[in-house]
């Protein structure tokens, strides 16, 4: 790689921007790619995404685009697709990417129909990509901000994990590399179900009480699922695990929260999000039939997707929780 490399982001939402922004101090150039024309056109007339992160002026040497060749000249790329689009975009970024390209997935989710993490799914489409997975506790706003934020970067060699944390990091954004690409994907998937439920609990009243026993019962649900997939528990218990979980079921910022909370207040699944992707509700139905197929309990998953499919009301899913078998803790 070049002493000042280039970088393509690919997805143009609010944390596709953040994320430009905080890497242009680190590239001679950014290119931000918008899968829509007219939002190319927007970033790059009034240098601010004002839709959705509005007050963070783009960095100068960003060059928003809607042209997917911008990866020709790309050392490394992030996708920051929502997670149910990566597949469609690797499979036009074939011809396009030098070989040594790394391509960083940021999405945080399970492919539906083939029950897939969002690496695995660029390896099956682009299997001589060198490949990696960013994930933690992080909100778009508080990135663009520049407000301190630490994250965990995962690549199958822990050598290209090193080059990308230096490549990426800024003097507010902290990265902790990991060759556990599978347990870090796993935190960033689970964790926006269970944010559903935390969201819910609190928007029906229910108290902190609630929310506390929802929050370390999820961590258990999510260890178990990880672990039987062979993840680490460190990265677990980490900013990719743990870390991720607590703020993502803690705060209106998060979109699986709100759609919870909005649930739990009465609104119902199909129109609780206010038009917002909700990653949590396209992947609860394929987190919990995968953790079927594993022999993995996901009590509180299975709810959270009764709940989005209409099957059962959040009184009725509360219940069954409080009424299952006692057990250990574990």
């Amino acid at each position: 790689m070049s002493a000042r490399p280039t970088l393509a982001v690919l997805g143009a939402g609010a944390w596709g921007t953040a994320l430009a922004n905080m890497a242009a101090g680190q590239h001679s150039k950014v290119f931000v790619w918008a899968h829509e024309s007219w939002l190319a056109a927007a970033l790059r007339a009034d240098r601010e995404n004002k839709a959705l992160l509005p007050g963070v002026p783009l960095a100068e040497n960003i060059e928003p685009t809607d042209e997917l060749d911008c990866v020709r000249d790309a050392d490394h790329v992030l996708m920051v697709t929502p997670a149910q689009v990566v597949r469609s975009v690797c499979e036009q970024l074939k011809g396009r990417l030098r070989p040594d390209s790394a391509i960083v997935s940021c999405a945080k989710g399970i492919e539906r129909g083939t029950g897939l993490y969002m690496r695995e799914v660029l390896k099956e489409v682009l299997p001589d990509q060198p490949g990696a997975a960013l994930s933690g506790p992080s909100f778009a706003h508080d990135v663009g901000r520049g407000l301190p934020t630490a994250v965990t970067l995962a690549a199958d060699r822990i050598e290209l994990a090193e080059i990308l944390c230096a490549r990426l990091a800024a003097p507010h954004f902290r990265l902790y590399r990991s060759d556990d690409l599978m347990g870090v994907e796993i935190g960033g998937a689970v964790k926006n179900v269970l944010a559903i439920a935390c969201g819910v609990a609190l928007g029906a009243g229910l108290g902190a009480s609630a929310h506390a026993a929802l929050l370390a019962r999820g961590f258990a649900e999510m260890r178990r699922f990880a672990l039987a997939q062979g993840a680490k528990t460190e990265t677990l218990m980490g900013l990719s695990g743990l870390g991720d979980l607590a703020l993502t079921c803690s705060s209106p910022q998060s979109r699986n929260y709100s759609l919870g909370f909005a649930i739990g207040q009465g609104e119902k699944p199909e129109v609780a999000g206010h038009g917002a992707l909700t990653e949590g509700a396209w992947t609860a139905p394929v987190l919990t039939e995968k953790a079927r197929s594993l022999g993995v309990e996901m009590p509180i998953a299975e709810a959270v997707q009764a709940i989005l499919e209409g099957r059962t009301g959040v009184g009725e899913a509360i219940g069954a929780l409080m009424r299952r078998p006692f057990k250990a803790e574990g």
